[in-house]
């Protein structure tokens, strides 16, 4: 017992450690970069893109594999063997709870569908966005058998398996070809661009409702999905401001 206590206590520091990492970086990519760039002439990216991104991708991606592998051990190890605060006390794992696993685990391949077509407009994914966070938050509780603890860290963990599938399977394969044609002088596809783009202010707005489910387990003012789902409301109502401040922002 006291090495799995240890185990899990490093796999936590980890968890922390590089989800730091990872989401500084995508605050740094959205709200300074992506408004410095646009202001440097074809030469001046052509030296520094080819330099600059590859390192800063670099520990972006490898960031968002450690949050994520460690924070998945964390949910099976805590949540489904040690049955931490998932269910009522008298209730046992059935065949719904994990089903709410393989959810998480398939989430991306629903989000990215969606992404593509009904919510491509910004304006309806973020209404439908909150929308759909929140009746998942429902179908963790009614028909996974979550209490407040179980619901909130799943969600979390459906938003960050979604982050993490965009930063290796769009954003970093899009970055690659961007960063290739600025090196050789030529003009990124402006598809790829906007994808790109897409994918990873997508993952900026989930990310700080994500960090509200992974520090406020105890919270239990917010203990009910309809107040969980406000608090996604709120968190990307605040990413809408810091975007729109961050645009304003003079070098000198």
């Amino acid at each position: 017992m006291e090495v799995m206590s240890i185990v899990e206590s490093l796999f936590r520091w980890i968890h922390v450690v590089a989800g730091v990492l990872w989401i500084g970086l995508l605050y740094f990519f959205n709200w300074v970069n992506a408004n410095v760039m646009p202001k440097l002439d074809g030469e001046t990216k052509k030296k520094l893109v080819p330099e600059l991104m590859p390192r800063a991708l670099y520990w972006f991606r490898w960031g968002a594999a450690f949050t994520w592998g460690t924070g998945i051990y964390l949910l099976l190890y805590l949540f489904y063997h040690h049955k931490l605060a998932l269910q009522d006390p008298d209730a046992g794992l059935g065949l719904f709870s994990g089903l709410m696993l393989v959810l998480v685990l398939v989430a991306p391949f629903i989000y990215d569908p969606l992404a593509k077509g009904p919510l491509k407009d910004p304006q309806t994914a973020f209404g439908a966005g909150v929308a759909l966070a929140t009746l998942l938050l429902f179908v963790f509780q009614w028909v996974g058998g979550f209490g407040f603890r179980g619901y909130s860290i799943h969600l979390g963990a459906t938003f960050g398996t979604i982050m993490a599938f965009n930063v290796w399977f769009r954003i970093w394969p899009l970055q690659r070809e961007i960063i290739t044609a600025t090196k050789n002088g030529t003009a990124p596809n402006p598809d790829a661009v906007a994808l790109a783009g897409l994918r990873s202010k997508h993952n900026t707005y989930m990310s700080v409702p994500l960090v509200f489910m992974m520090i406020a387990q105890h919270a239990t003012w917010a203990s009910s999905p309809v107040t969980l789902g406000v608090i996604v409301l709120v968190g990307w109502a605040l990413v809408y401001h810091i975007y729109d401040r961050a645009a304003k922002v003079q070098g000198f």
